[in-house]
């Protein structure tokens, strides 16, 4: 009896779909051959995948505004009716069963049901399942949930870019389930160079690594960019005076700021990492107007890195242990290494190492003046170092701070702890959602605070030296 109802089934299955009706396509032809009818249709198109366009686009800020952990650019980058939340199996029977919100098992939702009515329940209902389904990751499938961002490193065929480079391309930086697409900016002169590493991250068969180009280019590098390492710069030689160094780097940053301008997206994270950093950023940003200033970053964390290490070694400790040390001002000899907030295991440094003369005499100056002993010591500046402390500062930046923790980056001062607005000033910030903010509230010491004054009037009067050159 079943295998015969079975049978008889089919045919009506096979008739019904196999043949369908003939007025379906009678519509699609009526509607195509009258222009009125035709533009109805179009725009009827429009405000469908307009209204889509709006939804994606506010659950997205709603997930980044609650804090919501994880990147949820995907969200926006995905076109369509359909969208791959990453969420995993766990939490999507969480939105299904306790939320009453159908999807896929495999995160997949359909936009069409959001609406302005319930995206805030949505998005709520998303952070709780994120937040309380903690014990499953959220999906790692790259070539599903992500599509590629674009990267440009700038000195792409110097030596910190060599150590930098294979960094990024692991997942370190931007995590494991971003696909990338570098873009390599250098001289005419150095493209045999550079096409060597090209060859080397090939050979690395990277599998986020989409592609590689190398270009000596700025429309081409900055081109749709998503972040950027300017890592590319006129360094200091001996007997160069500072208005003189400022001046070759003004070249150099503004060509770049201004290819940004242009080519780059609007959204584009930028970290400065040659010398003078901070300035440099500066100068970049000021090429660069219609980026949002807060956007631009000078890199200190490599200053933070060599600081937390130099305590861990006094405390007998293991660097990730130490957690709130903060590097202000300048990415110089003047800069403040600071322990006061750092804590050990939990512990005050200061109240474990206890030992003021070292911090002030030894400490401080061997953090200020360690760049230096790396070049006495190998005959060329920091490199390994600096390729690491500037992916621990982009992955920061992207993939935010953990809640009992914050980090170093220098970013346009607005005043905060007396410090002279307007300049690229490091400070201790946290950063939820792509979005940095100045730690407020620490009691500052006198002595802190004649370091602070100390190092803003550097920056200061830096800046003032570059916007001269930049006006000249």
């Amino acid at each position: 009896m079943v295998a015969n109802f079975k049978s008889q089934l089919t045919l009506i299955i096979r008739a019904m779909y196999s043949n369908p009706p003939a007025h379906g396509s009678r519509i699609v032809d009526t509607v195509l051959k009258d222009p009125a009818m035709y533009q109805e249709w179009r725009d009827c198109i429009k405000i469908m995948a307009d209204r889509i366009i709006n939804m994606r686009s506010g659950l997205r800020e709603r997930l980044e505004k609650l804090g919501t952990p994880g990147n949820w650019n995907h969200i926006t980058d995905q076109i369509g009716m359909f969208s791959y939340t990453g969420l995993s199996p766990a939490q999507s029977e969480f939105l299904v069963k306790e939320k009453h919100i159908y999807l896929l098992k495999s995160g997949r939702i359909s936009m069409c049901g959001v609406t302005p009515g319930n995206i805030d329940y949505v998005a709520a209902s998303i952070y709780e399942a994120v937040t309380s389904i903690k014990s499953a990751p959220l999906c790692s499938s790259p070539a599903v949930m992500k599509k590629p961002i674009k990267i440009v490193v700038t000195g792409a065929a110097g030596q910190i870019a060599y150590s930098l480079l294979y960094q990024i391309g692991s997942g370190y930086v931007f995590g494991n389930d971003q696909p990338l697409i570098l873009h390599l900016l250098d001289i005419g002169p150095m493209m045999g160079v550079l096409n060597g590493v090209v060859m080397e991250i090939q050979d690395s068969a990277l599998p986020l690594v989409r592609d590689v180009i190398a270009t000596d280019d700025a429309s081409i590098a900055f081109n749709d960019i998503d972040a950027a390492f300017l890592v590319g710069a006129m360094p200091r030689r001996d007997g160069m005076e500072r208005k003189d160094l400022l001046a070759a780097n003004v070249k150099i940053f503004k060509v770049q700021g201004q290819a940004m301008e242009k080519f780059a997206k609007k959204s584009v994270k930028v970290l400065v990492v040659g010398n003078p950093a901070n300035t440099n950023a500066l100068i970049c940003s000021h090429y660069a107007p219609s980026i949002p200033k807060e956007n631009f970053s000078a890199m200190t964390r490599l200053d933070q890195n060599r600081a937390a290490s130099q305590l861990a070694m006094k405390a007998g400790a293991k660097v990730q242990d130490v957690k709130k040390v903060t590097i202000w001002g300048n990415h110089s000899s003047t800069q403040f290494p600071d322990a006061a907030h750092a804590l050990i295991n939990g512990k005050p440094a200061v109240g474990l190492i206890n030992d003021e003369d070292w911090i002030q005499n030894q400490f401080i100056p061997i953090v200020q003046k360690r760049g230096g002993a790396v070049i006495a010591a190998r005959k060329l500046s920091s490199a390994m170092s600096a390729a690491k402390a500037a992916c621990d500062h982009m992955k920061s930046w992207f993939q935010g701070t953990p809640s009992d923790d914050w980090v170093s980056m220098g970013v346009f001062s607005d005043g905060s702890y007396s410090t002279p607005a307007g300049v690229m000033f490091s400070f201790p910030v946290t950063i939820q959602g792509g979005k940095w903010s100045i730690v407020q509230g620490l009691v500052m010491s006198e002595f802190a605070k004649e370091k602070l004054a100390e190092t803003g009037k550097e920056l200061c009067e830096e800046r003032d030296e570059a916007m001269a050159v930049c006006k000249a």
